[in-house]
């Protein structure tokens, strides 16, 4: 499981799929499962939280074009 989940951590700190990340094996041995699991959540939600900036913001400039060609 905590393999697992080291796994998934690297993914959603990749910005592009074609990275490569690579975290020090021995820094994360001190991290237990509930730990690591709480560290893949909240990358999560920053990624959801950045998805949803992004859009907003994408639409407002969207908004702005529209009007701008009235």
């Amino acid at each position: 499981m905590k393999k697992e989940l080291i796994e998934e951590i690297k993914e959603l700190i990749k910005v592009n799929p074609n990275d490569s990340i690579e975290i020090n094996e021995k820094y994360l041995e001190y991290f237990d499962e509930e730990e690591l699991l709480d560290i893949k959540n909240r990358l999560l939600a920053r990624k959801e939280n950045i998805s949803k900036i992004s859009n907003t913001f994408l639409d407002e400039i969207y908004e702005k074009t529209k009007k701008d060609e009235i």
